[in-house]
């Protein structure tokens, strides 16, 4: 028989809460837990201005930059995600982390709103045109960039990229859009994954090219065009998820980088390491060329740093290995260059900021003013200044006590719990989730690397793992942190790491119309329960929290049981199957079922299969 578990709601308050937590959250953090959370930043051209957009507060604050003071506040109804400021300082434009994605243009002197123009899921990242008409957003969950045109108003265009754009820049001409995605897509059981950079031709109003980056490469956070509009510049990590998690140092499991991009051809150059021999540079975020094309500025949220990179040095040493030239211990050729961890030695200076978790990162002539999540503050740094700039701090609000999720959400993402800091958790598990990528963890073997899981309800879904090697999901962060992250930390600090996943919520499905299921959906539902999901993926949590022989398990696994996931949010989690073999659901269903293990589907119709996935990627 099924287990259940009588805490959890029916499936249709599930959804009802899901959607209301989304759109509340940052109201309940506000009334409950005053943090401010600056998620993006905009500056204005005279730096008379400096403004926050404060994710949980759901305002932006308005920072004068002479003096550090916050000088007022815009409320707004959701949490604001991105910012763009119109050229002449008049209009501030802002996204909202919400499903019913919009961007709403604010009047930068009076803080009212007005107009909202519709665009995607969760959109953020809004890039303007040099010329203030259009507006580029990037819709994180629907997988595609919004065209905005400010004369009307409206959105004229969508552009499907590749998997969760999170960044953009535009070339200086405007003629091109570089879109960072944050995760690699297609199965993962292979030699290659890697995540990609996406360009738009503005003009088509199209993807014109997907640049991969390096094997492994993930987590891509920040992208910037130099002025001279030669190169793009993206942060990501680079996994090295091939090798078996047996330890950090040098970089085995996870290093840091900047790839470089020629703009002018839509061209992979090289990869640089953040990281030093002995010490990462976790989690780099924002990523910001100044004007006089001097530095690549680079926050690293998981060690709380920005690195100042000489651009110049950086593309003379890169021309030099081109030309077959030795300049390190390691690189020799242009291969050498992403696995050697001195190569930015005497080219970038690494600075310790003072606040928790930096994030955006806006310049404003040559000071830097970098947005820190956790302590809800401001770093500000002059990167004209030789040696060692001095860094100073301001804060967003009065200093308020951690509550044990938002400490637990504060550790999750940092790399001080990590040996030599190589990692967060977050480095494997952005916003809680999954990497996409295929790891080798050593709790059920060798040789049999398994995906990613997203730790979205691994609290009450027990066991964890995809063979179920642990009992309980607090079993499985304090393994974590004992194997992964090659730690011994205080009891207090697992438990609230426990505390920050139990309160993640689920995600509205992009595939939901207004809240709810779409035409295909509602036969899919049929489906489901005809061929025998719902057996072993019952509602709420469409999991019987079982363990099954669905004929997927292979290699030295063949044969076992595998824990039965739970659906919820799994329109966000693929590739799918424990070892990502499947790119799609459809392929779950269609090519990866033999002798119908894993439900009655080989007598589905195309149109069934096609139903049946999309109910399933709507939970």
């Amino acid at each position: 028989m099924a287990r259940t578990d009588t805490t959890v709601k029916p499936r249709a308050v599930v959804f009802a809460w899901a959607i209301a937590a989304w759109s509340a959250a940052a109201a309940i953090a506000s009334a409950n837990q005053p943090y401010r959370s600056p998620a993006a930043l905009a500056a204005d051209r005279d730096a008379r201005a400096i403004y926050v957009a404060e994710y949980t507060a759901n305002e932006i604050a308005v920072v004068n930059p002479a003096n550090g003071a916050v000088t007022r506040r815009i409320a707004l109804p959701e949490p604001p995600s991105g910012l763009a400021l119109s050229p002449d300082g008049a209009m501030l434009y802002v996204t909202n982390a919400a499903p019913s994605g919009c961007v709403r243009l604010v009047d930068a002197a009076s803080g009212e709103v007005r107009a909202t123009v519709a665009v995607g899921h969760t959109p953020m990242a809004p890039v303007l045109s040099s010329d203030g008409a259009t507006l580029y957003v990037c819709n994180r969950f629907t997988n595609d960039v919004s065209v905005v045109d400010l004369a009307v108003r409206t959105e004229v265009a969508r552009v499907p990229v590749v998997r969760e754009p999170v960044a953009a820049a535009l070339t200086p001409d405007g003629k091109s859009l570089f879109v960072a995605n944050l995760l690699a897509a297609g199965a993962s059981d292979g030699d290659f994954i890697a995540a990609a950079v996406s360009v738009i031709d503005t003009a088509l109003q199209k993807s014109v090219a997907t640049i991969l980056l390096p094997n492994g490469s993930s987590g891509l956070r920040g992208l910037c065009v130099s002025h001279d509009g030669k190169y793009a510049y993206v942060t990501h990590i680079l996994a090295r998820y091939q090798m078996p998690t047996t330890q950090l140092e040098r970089g085995w499991m996870n290093t840091n980088a900047l790839s470089i991009i020629d703009a002018g051809q839509n061209k992979y150059v090289n990869t640089v390491l953040l990281d030093e021999v002995d010490l990462g540079a976790a989690n780099p975020w924002a990523a910001v060329c100044t004007a006089d094309g001097k530095y690549i500025c680079v926050s690293h949220a998981g060690t709380h740093e920005l690195s100042l990179i000489d651009r110049a040095a950086l593309h003379a040493k890169l021309d030099k290995v081109s030309a077959g030239e030795q300049v390190s211990e390691v690189s020799s050729s242009p291969g050498d260059v992403p696995n050697d961890l001195s190569f930015l030695t005497g080219v970038r200076r690494r600075l310790k900021l003072l606040g928790n978790g930096p994030r955006a990162l806006v310049l404003a002539g040559t000071t830097a003013y970098v947005a820190e999540y956790y302590s809800d503050s401001l770093s500000i740094v002059d990167v004209a200044e030789t040696g060692r700039p001095k860094v100073r701090a301001v804060a967003l609000g009065p200093a308020v006590s951690l509550s044990s999720a938002r400490k637990g959400e504060m550790l999750f993402n940092d790399a001080a719990l990590c040996f030599q800091q190589w990692q967060s958790c977050a480095s494997c598990h952005p916003d809680g989730r999954s990497d996409g990528l295929n790891w080798d963890l050593l709790n059920d073997g060798i040789g049999n690397p398994k995906n990613t899981k997203s730790m979205l309800l691994s609290h009450v879904t027990p066991p964890v793992m995809s063979l179920g090697v642990r009992d309980k999901a607090e079993t499985g962060v304090r393994a974590g942190i004992k194997f992964i992250q090659f730690a011994v930390r205080p009891e207090e600090d697992a438990a609230a790491i426990d505390q920050y996943l139990k309160d993640l919520k689920p995600v509205p499905s992009p595939k939901l119309l207004n809240g709810k299921p779409g035409p295909a959906a509602v036969p899919g539902k049929e489906v489901f329960m005809r061929v025998g999901c719902s057996a072993c993926h019952p509602e709420p949590l469409y999991t019987d929290k079982n363990s099954y022989d669905v004929g997927t398990a292979s290699g030295i696994d063949t044969g076992r049981t595998l824990d039965t996931p739970t659906l919820v949010e799994v329109w966000r989690t693929a590739p799918y199957l424990h070892d990502g073999r499947a790119a799609a659901m459809t392929d779950v269903l269609r090519k990866h079922n033999a002798g119908d293990k894993h439900g009655k589907t080989s007598g589905l119709t195309e149109q069934e299969i096609n139903d049946l996935a999309a109910f399933i990627l709507s939970l």
